[in-house]
């Protein structure tokens, strides 16, 4: 198995694969599951910093509770949903 952060794994079969890119992954994943009906899970061991650091400005949902009010990730918002 290739050394990724994304892994699919098929719960049908043996089929367990891991790549650099998410986009790949999905590939892989969707293609697998059309060609032969089998349900594939996918788990993502680790994210860019950028992403970390929007989750965390949003908080867990991104909607109550904001962590960084301030955080221009979250200008599409209206300024007094996160106050």
């Amino acid at each position: 198995m290739d050394e990724g952060n994304i892994v699919i794994e098929c719960r049908d079969c043996t089929l367990v694969e891991s790549f650099a890119n998410l986009g790949r992954a999905r590939v892989a994943l969707d293609d697998h599951e059309s060609e032969t009906g089998h349900s594939v899970d996918w788990q993502i061991n680790r994210v860019a910093a950028g992403v970390e650091r929007a989750g965390a400005d949003a908080g867990v949902c991104g909607l109550s509770g904001c962590v960084n009010a301030d955080s221009p990730l979250l200008d599409w918002r209206l300024s007094d949903e996160c106050e």
